[in-house]
């Protein structure tokens, strides 16, 4: 993905913001419907979507703290709760947040901003018309031969980047990821809470969940091994250009065509993501409007 330096008044937008929203859109798209070729032949459109969608989403963390919308202590508490409980307990938690370098407040802040921006996207989008059971009907029969899946496989990964090119710096990666590997299977530690505490990619806040891809959409190293794998199984130390990874599998599709009836809530919540997005963009534009954007 061609890298370019993003300001939105005057505040740069990290590499790594433009990297995530990149790897939503795609697993996005490929859970509804899009095949590993329409994925590829879309990449121009979908780096630039996901490079906007970036600077939407600093412009709206702008507005919604400028506005002050109110979010409650309970709401903060209950949504790191979650958190807590989804990697593992309280420990696991506090090595996690001691990993990226903040603590328990810094995060409840961040907690507090996303619901500020959750909010303020919810007032934005309130007028927007649900898909009738018309217009999912219809956009089945105008986009049938989209539907034709093809193999795909659901999967977590572990990545761990060395620090440099040096031979040194790779063996301590290497040391690391073994480590990690070994005390996931041995039973005492989960691989979303090892994921949240080591993980250099982005998906290890999400417990390394990769969603579901498609072949060739990752690299040729890790895309092998993940569509060979058995499901359930936590794959060998695998070295790509990012690093080491370790994979965990849980789930494999074969593909083939896909009638109505199983897609017919995913063509529902793909229109309704559209709807809401005309919205958003409406909106976002004219917050962008009044903002000073640089790309370069």
């Amino acid at each position: 993905m061609q890298k370019k330096i993003i300001k939105v008044n005057g505040q740069v937008i990290p590499e790594e913001a433009v990297q995530f929203e990149f790897e939503r859109l795609a697993r996005f798209y490929s859970e509804h419907g899009w095949s590993n070729d329409q994925i590829k032949a879309n990449l121009p459109e979908l780096v630039e979507q996901a490079q906007n969608q970036a600077i939407g989403a600093k412009l709206l963390l702008d507005e919604a703290a400028r506005l002050d919308i109110p979010v409650s202590e309970p709401e903060v508490t209950e949504q790191v709760e979650q958190i807590v409980k989804q990697i593992g307990g309280r420990e696991a938690f506090l090595k996690a947040l001691a990993a990226q370098k903040t603590n328990e407040e810094t995060f409840r802040v961040q907690i507090r901003q996303g619901k500020r921006v959750d909010k303020l996207v919810a007032q934005a989008t309130s007028g927007t018309a649900e898909p009738t059971e018309a217009d999912v009907e219809q956009y089945f029969k105008e986009h049938k031969s989209e539907f034709s899946k093809g193999e795909q496989v659901l999967a977590q990964h572990i990545l761990v980047t060395p620090d440099g090119d040096t031979e040194a710096s790779k063996s301590e990666a290497y040391t690391k990821i073994n480590g990690i590997r070994e005390r996931i299977l041995a039973g005492t530690k989960t691989f979303e809470s090892e994921a949240a505490e080591h993980s250099t990619c982005p998906s290890g806040k999400e417990g390394g969940s990769l969603g579901w891809f498609g072949r060739g959409m990752m690299v040729p190293e890790f895309d092998g091994e993940a569509f060979a794998m058995k499901i359930g199984d936590i794959s060998g130390i695998i070295e790509t250009q990012f690093g080491y990874h370790i994979i965990k599998k849980t789930d494999h599709e074969k593909g083939g065509e896909t009638d109505f009836d199983t897609v017919r809530e995913q063509i529902r919540d793909l229109l309704r993501h559209s709807r809401r997005g005309e919205a958003m963009t409406a909106y976002v534009s004219e917050l962008r409007s009044k903002a000073k954007i640089e790309m370069a």
